[in-house]
């Protein structure tokens, strides 16, 4: 009987600053993956570059994974914690004859890189001191400390099937030695990426397509330790509006800021999934349907381009298909900072405006209008409520100081003072709308009159006096 391998993928962030749209789809993937095969999902921060490595970015990368609902099964790991344990992989490689130190200074390989730029060759590392059956290799020079060098395979090619891409095929002649330590001993980004590939038994590894050229020189380390290569899926950049590649420089967004912009985590997962994936003509899905459905069979090839009103449309879909009372608990997290407290009436208030909106922030803003004070727009103050209408507005107070306080009552108070004064309903209800609301865009006036108390409608009509 064949055993079936767990599938295992992983997410492996440098915390270098904020996490951005085009980041996390590097998560949304491999979570995907591993939730639709029943596999494990891995985080991982690659921390080795001390310089711009920082907590802060450590938290926001987990803060959005959380808020996203990208759930990860073990982890963080941090490479920073395991240097013990590359270091013990450096010396196996060297005892096997796969590493070897070189002498070469800074200013030497400057000098080199300088010299094959003139001749127009491709730089790199010549191999002066790689170690070759017949060879003298230069003296020691005293006092410098080597890097250790792998020795890459110089015949033959690298292959891989990418899920993405297809058959990738790189001639081992194209890569040189790759320095895989540094003077002081800390190994190299490509060398820690394969040791903890290894120790984590990833099965698959979904990234972003700048790293097609570190995969063939990470293979040839999996086959120097006699371990199995990965499965490799390379995604194509997001890019932003403007078709560049989506980048803090490039004005792209925390994704914690969508999250207090008012957008929902499904719609998000939604509208990520389909930069790079697709399932026929879907466009609205659930995260259960997505999990699903995802498969890398269906990744794009091409790079997707970021659209924000596209993504709002998609909240907005997401929106409208909410509960009322989910809605309401999301809203009245956007109305405490305002210092509002909703009510009961909440979630009858986010049904009658979910169509209207499309991020919860939005629906807050409607929502704000039912319990703290509203400033009509002045230009639609001026054009409904006119001299012509007060005595209108005077009669329908006093009809609502009395009438019982729902939909069917005030509706019939609305019908009774547009007959008294031969008024048809527009113009009627464009300044009550501009008077209670502050706008003259609403819904149904009775339906919302009713969200309303008695006292805050009275009084506002009762400003239109003035």
């Amino acid at each position: 009987m064949t055993h079936i391998q767990r599938t295992r993928t992983r997410f492996a962030p440098s915390p270098t600053g904020f996490i951005h749209l085009g980041n996390i789809r590097s998560a949304l993937y491999p979570w995907a993956f591993a939730r639709s095969t029943g596999g494990d999902f891995i985080l991982r921060i690659e921390d080795t570059d001390l310089d711009r490595s920082t907590q802060a970015a450590v938290d926001v990368i987990i803060e959005s994974m959380r808020w996203l609902g990208l759930n990860y099964d073990e982890g963080p790991f941090y490479q920073m914690q395991r240097m013990d344990r590359y270091r013990a992989v450096l010396a196996e490689l060297q005892a096997t004859g796969h590493v070897y130190p070189c002498y070469m200074s800074v200013a030497e390989l400057d000098s080199l890189r300088e010299r094959q730029m003139a001749a127009k060759e491709k730089p790199r590392y010549d191999g002066t001191w790689r170690p070759a059956t017949g060879k003298t290799l230069p003296p020691v020079p005293e006092g410098v400390r080597p890097v250790l060098r792998f020795l890459n395979p110089q015949s033959g090619s690298v292959v891989w099937e990418d899920k993405v891409k297809g058959r990738i095929e790189i001639s081992n002649e194209e890569l040189d030695d790759l320095v895989i330590a540094r003077p002081d001993g800390t190994p190299t980004y490509n060398f820690c990426v394969v040791v903890d590939d290894i120790d984590m038994a990833i099965t698959h590894v979904i990234r972003g397509d700048d790293h097609v050229n570190n995969t063939p020189r990470q293979i040839n380390i999996f086959h120097a330790l006699r371990q199995p290569v990965p499965v490799y899926a390379h995604l194509p950049t997001v890019l932003n509006e403007q078709g560049e590649k989506m980048s803090k420089r490039n004005g792209a967004k925390p994704v914690t800021q969508y999250a207090a912009e008012g957008y929902l985590p499904d719609a998000m997962v939604n509208y990520l999934a389909r930069l790079g994936w697709s399932h026929g003509d879907d466009e609205i899905f659930s995260r259960e349907q997505f999990l699903q459905w995802f498969n890398l069979d269906h990744l794009g090839k091409s790079a997707a381009q970021f659209d924000e009103a596209k993504l709002r449309w998609v909240n907005a879909q997401h929106l409208k298909a909410m509960s009322d009372d989910a809605l309401a608990a999301l809203v009245a997290a956007q109305l405490q900072p305002r210092a509002i407290h909703g009510d009961a009436r909440l979630p009858a208030i986010c049904g009658l405006f979910k169509d209207r909106c499309d991020t919860t922030l939005a629906l807050a803003d409607w929502a704000a209008r039912f319990y703290a004070g509203v400033t009509p727009d002045a230009t639609e103050l001026q054009q409904h409520v006119t001299e012509a209408i007060r005595p209108a507005l005077a009669l329908l107070a006093d009809k609502f100081a009395t009438c019982a306080w729902d939909k069917s009552s005030i509706s019939t108070a609305l019908k009774e003072v547009l007959a008294a004064q031969a008024l048809k309903m527009p113009h009627l209800a464009m300044p009550v709308r501009v008077l209670v609301m502050g706008t003259a865009q609403t819904p149904s006036l009775d339906a919302v009159l009713a969200l309303c108390t008695r006292e805050i409608v009275l009084a506002r009509l009762g400003a239109g006096k003035i």
